[in-house]
């Protein structure tokens, strides 16, 4: 699982990225003002991780073990996911899932943020 350091990290990578911290303590994780990441919301020592996500993997990861719909976003109809517990998938896994829903949330970005942020 990734730490809180380790997330903000790779978070901080991702072009055109900035962290608030912010609703009751989550580390938020923004592509300019769109929220891409929420780490936080979590009842242990390990931060649970909330990315936005396809329809498809919504479906797919909403009833694997470690996964639920993201509290909040999901009862609101958004596809969000939130990995809080054991199994934990692995660092690179998480990463992966992270990066997708930077790109989801950037490409609601205009066509100019897009192209500054490369993925136009």
């Amino acid at each position: 699982m990734l730490t809180y350091q380790e997330y903000n990290d790779y978070c901080s990578t991702l072009k055109a990225s900035n962290h608030v911290v912010q609703w009751g303590g989550a580390h938020v994780w923004k592509v300019y003002d769109k929220v891409f990441a929420v780490g936080g919301w979590s009842d242990n020592k390990n931060p649970a991780i909330t990315f936005k996500t396809s329809e498809l993997n919504f479906e797919i990861l909403k009833d694997e073990p470690g996964f639920r719909p993201a509290p909040y976003l999901a009862s609101r109809g958004f596809k969000w996911i939130q990995h809080f517990e054991e199994p934990y998938v692995t660092n690179t896994k998480l990463k992966e899932f992270i990066y997708d829903s930077y790109v989801l949330v950037a490409s609601g970005l205009s066509k100019k943020k897009q192209r500054e942020i490369g993925i136009a």
